[in-house]
């Protein structure tokens, strides 16, 4: 049933191909300008990086108390926009996405990846709240406090100038930009629309950098799912397969899997759109994928304890998902 299944996407793949090529086309206007883009930087020593505060540091964090703004109604998670005491505004987001997001930014940050500055405060009161929000009253507890924010800003000094696409970068084929997929392997993001991808100035150099930042759908499954709650989920991360393939000269990982044949029968669409993303796991350089293994190692047991401790995940979990990120690393490492 599985093989009849999978002839029957290639054959729909290969029919609308023609049309999501030209829907998808993209042309970067930055590839002309004299502006060197960026998707990597050196981090200097691993080992001082602060996983617990981390790219924004105990400095930046928001300032107590939050007024509310206005609420997002895009996406799949419940977000709204706050300000808080010194005038900064801040992108609430509530839900299973809440916490993978603040771990998953910490890892890429840590390694040398552009991040979002983002914090995660497990109880929160918001001065004018509405009563009544479209999504998301079920995290508002019986003190009127909201449990589980995540406060998301861009980083100081940057402007968001658009977004990038995973096909067309200046960056295809670099050892920095198959690093990144193997990143996206390692969290297990399947979420990886160009949408959630982000080209950024920075207003102090000029610089052009290119940036993941929406990477809530992490540590859960390969693949999406009909329920929210795999996102953040041990039981299902520790359980998903890692590297899929080994070749002499590459590696196959299991982002971006297949959904289930339920979903994708009643979201065709959806399915194509995953189909045309599979290949973002697949056929990895073995050298870029050591590489960032190489970086990860660097990474003290305490340094991957903290980016969860700073989600307020419980230190059982903490456990659970330290011993898979290191068995995944050591994976990489002996590439």
């Amino acid at each position: 049933m599985r093989k009849l299944f999978n002839s029957l996407v290639v054959t729909l793949v290969l029919a609308v191909a023609p049309t999501l090529s030209t829907a998808q086309s993209f042309k970067d206007p930055t590839v002309a300008t004299t502006r060197a883009p960026v998707i990597w930087t050196d981090p200097g020593d691993i080992r001082s990086r602060d996983l617990f505060y981390g790219p924004g540091g105990k400095e930046h964090q928001p300032k107590l108390p939050f007024a509310f703004v206005d609420e997002e109604k895009g996406g799949k998670s419940p977000k709204f926009n706050v300000k808080d005491a010194d005038g900064t505004k801040w992108k609430a987001k509530v839900g299973p996405e809440a916490r993978p997001e603040i771990v998953s930014s910490r890892l890429l940050w840590a390694v040398g990846y552009e991040a979002n500055v983002n914090y995660l405060i497990p109880e929160v009161e918001v001065g004018g709240l509405p009563a009544q929000l479209s999504r998301g009253n079920q995290y508002r507890m019986p003190n009127g406090k909201m449990r589980e924010v995540r406060f998301q800003r861009t980083a100081p000094n940057k402007d968001k100038i658009g977004d990038w696409s995973w096909r067309k970068n200046p960056f295809k084929g670099t050892r920095e930009f198959n690093g990144l997929r193997v990143m996206m392997a390692l969290i297990n993001n399947w979420d990886l629309k160009d949408a959630n991808n982000a080209r950024l100035t920075d207003k102090r150099n000029g610089a052009l950098e290119y940036e993941v930042t929406d990477v809530g759908g992490s540590f859960g499954p390969t693949h999406r799912t009909f329920s929210e709650k795999t996102k953040g989920n041990l039981k299902v991360y520790g359980a998903s397969k890692f590297i899929t393939k080994r070749r002499k000269d590459y590696v196959d990982f299991g982002i971006v899997g297949m959904p289930p044949l339920l979903l994708s029968i009643f979201d065709p669409p959806y399915m194509i759109m995953e189909w045309h993303r599979r290949w973002i796991g697949k056929h990895i350089p073995r050298e870029h994928a050591k590489w960032v293994g190489s970086l990860l190692g660097q990474l003290s047991e305490q340094q991957l304890r903290d980016a969860f401790r700073a989600a307020n995940y419980p230190p059982d979990q903490i456990d659970g998902f330290v011993a898979v990120l290191q068995k995944r690393i050591a994976e990489l490492q002996q590439l």
